[in-house]
């Protein structure tokens, strides 16, 4: 019997994401400098080469499924790792803000014993989002430079942590944090969040993660709503620790679509959210007074036609009726509309 194509790539993918966070675990200690944390095996198998060994897998191989891990927000980050890992995902998605309020509260032994449970799981911690949901006071684009400033330190600490973990990317979406309030202009505030991300660049580039900014539609904030936004944000930036992501449920609201913002973005973007334009799980039931279900199977086989390569990460904001049968049925989802993308 010929094996499942999905068994093999995540029992591959389990045997580097053990290998790789069991060789990390000794190095979780905020203490030391940012630049001084061991390049991962893949990194130095790049250096050694010259080429990623992740490019030479065929196009949906490369292609790994997360979780968030919000939705078991009560229960503790280990046994969600865990669950996670049991329910056959590559990696989580760490909501950071239900382990702590400020990730400075997290002890290095704290973030190795993290580190440790991926390690265990076969999975691998994949970033964080929502990032300025805690501590209190944090904003982007305030005309208060103090709080400016405590931000753009923040976002390094932000770094730091996820940089002991493993993971490579963070999630800026934050809407409430980053909108811009009368009198200021949208001008004004886009100088402001320049000026705020690229004082962070430096930590990112040393830690290894990318930040990327996250459009989000006009509903949630009335700064950053669509893909040209964000791209143009991160291109007058110019850091390349700094760029864009792509998240379903918003791109619902954008002008092109789902589709035509996935084929005009997808080969730039660093990350990608899936979730129903509704907010529900992927897949999950949709109500008759609720905006129409996603195409997953069309909208991965866009992605995957870019030459995407990165990560899917389920991210649903609806846990009904359960956390568990949500990421589920998402997982399912996905799974069968990367088989179906060949």
């Amino acid at each position: 019997m010929t094996p499942d194509p999905f068994i093999l790539r995540r029992a591959f993918l389990k045997t580097v994401a053990s290998a790789g966070a069991a060789a990390m675990l000794a190095g979780c200690d905020r203490s030391k400098p940012s630049d001084g944390m061991a390049k991962k095996p893949a990194d130095q198998a790049a250096t050694q080469t010259g080429v990623d060994q992740s490019e030479q897998l065929a196009p949906t191989a490369r292609l790994k499924i997360a979780t968030c891990t919000e939705p078991w927000r009560d229960q503790p980050i280990e046994d969600v790792i865990r669950l996670a890992g049991e329910l056959g995902f590559d990696g989580v998605e760490l909501a950071h803000f239900t382990i702590a309020d400020d990730v400075r509260e997290i002890s290095a032994d704290r973030r190795r014993e993290m580190a440790r449970a991926a390690s265990e799981a076969g999975i691998e911690i994949v970033g964080l989002h929502w990032l300025f949901v805690s501590p209190k006071g944090l904003h982007l684009t305030t005309p208060d430079a103090e709080v400016r400033q405590k931000a753009a330190d923040y976002i390094k600490h932000l770094a730091d942590f996820c940089g002991d973990l493993g993971g490579r990317v963070m999630i800026f979406g934050s809407p409430k944090q980053r909108s811009t309030e009368p009198p200021n202009t949208f001008e004004e505030g886009w100088k402001r969040a320049k000026e705020v991300f690229l004082t962070t660049g430096d930590t990112l580039a040393a830690r290894d993660v990318t930040l990327c900014i996250e459009a989000l539609a006009p509903a949630e904030t009335n700064f950053v709503n669509t893909l040209d936004e964000a791209t143009r944000l991160a291109d007058e930036i110019g850091h390349p620790n700094i760029d864009v992501m792509l998240d379903t449920k918003a791109m619902s609201f954008m002008p092109e679509g789902v589709l035509t913002t996935i084929q005009r973005f997808g080969a730039r973007a660093k990350h990608f959210h899936a979730n129903e334009a509704g907010g529900k799980g992927v897949g999950m039931p949709i109500g008759p007074n609720e905006p129409a279900a996603i195409d997953f199977k069309q909208a991965v086989a866009a992605l995957v036609a870019t030459g995407y390569h990165r990560w899917i990460s389920l991210e649903p904001f609806d846990y009904s009726p359960d956390p568990t049968t949500v990421a589920r049925t998402g997982l399912k989802v996905i799974q069968e509309a990367l088989a179906a993308a060949g």
